[in-house]
């Protein structure tokens, strides 16, 4: 078992939590570019300087609050993988599955969407610690690819991609290492990645009004489409 917190220890994780709701309204309210210290204080009934022991800078409430949503995001992702794993689901049916809790999640936390996959913040630069919450998702449906190859399910792709690869040596040597015959099928899943997160944004930034009828079915077939970038079949009508 943990330590048992002590009561000044709760109260400072207590606060903390109530900061970090005060800048979450106030992403809503102003955006992330104008979050401010000043202000959270104000909003929680604090002078600004008490607010600097916990959070120096804005910028370290920005990375906690987008620590937080890639946290959020991939639990949510993880446990709908996980959920259809138990149920004896196929990879493309996971693979939807973790795909449509990362639109659930978006639809419900939008602000907090479009603080980490939005425009970037003026003058921030996110700090190391940010990276591997970040990787929660794409490692979720990178596994889930991997699951479908060793299967033998992926289908081989028409027309291979061109050398050289177009992947940062770093990203292969942080998750690999991988042979050369899967670099083909890594970088077709960052198109993937790419798909998943710009048709969420399209819907939530109202991209498509007017132009689809059903946000919902337009994103499971969205993700049809680009499921087969990677030859991964999914077949809506078995997905549920």
């Amino acid at each position: 078992m943990g330590a048992t917190l002590t009561a000044r220890e709760r109260a400072r994780v207590e606060l903390v939590g109530e900061i970090k709701d005060a800048a979450r309204r106030q992403l809503g309210e102003v955006g992330a570019p104008a979050l401010s210290l000043r202000a959270v204080a104000r909003d929680l009934g604090m002078v600004s300087s008490a607010i600097y022991r916990y959070f120096p800078s804005r910028d370290d409430l920005l990375s906690a609050l987008i620590i937080d949503a890639y946290d959020s995001l991939g639990e949510a992702a993880e446990r709908a993988e996980a959920k259809a794993r138990k149920a004896g689901a196929g990879p493309g049916t996971r693979w939807l599955a973790t795909c449509r809790a990362v639109r659930v999640w978006a639809l419900a936390h939008r602000h907090e969407f479009a603080l980490i996959f939005g425009s970037p913040v003026p003058g921030y630069r996110a700090p190391q610690d940010t990276v591997q919450p970040a990787a929660r998702i794409p490692m979720v449906l990178a596994a889930t690819l991997v699951d479908a190859f060793g299967e033998g399910l992926l289908q081989p792709a028409a027309h291979p991609l061109p050398d050289p690869p177009l992947i940062e040596p770093a990203l292969l040597d942080d998750y690999g290492p991988f042979p050369p015959e899967l670099h083909d099928l890594i970088e077709r899943s960052i198109t993937v990645w790419v798909a998943l997160i710009g048709t969420l944004n399209f819907e939530l930034f109202g991209h498509l009004h007017n132009v689809v009828t059903d946000y919902r079915g337009f994103f499971d077939r969205a993700m049809v489409v680009a499921a087969e970038a990677v030859g991964l079949d999914i077949h809506l009508d078995l997905a549920g």
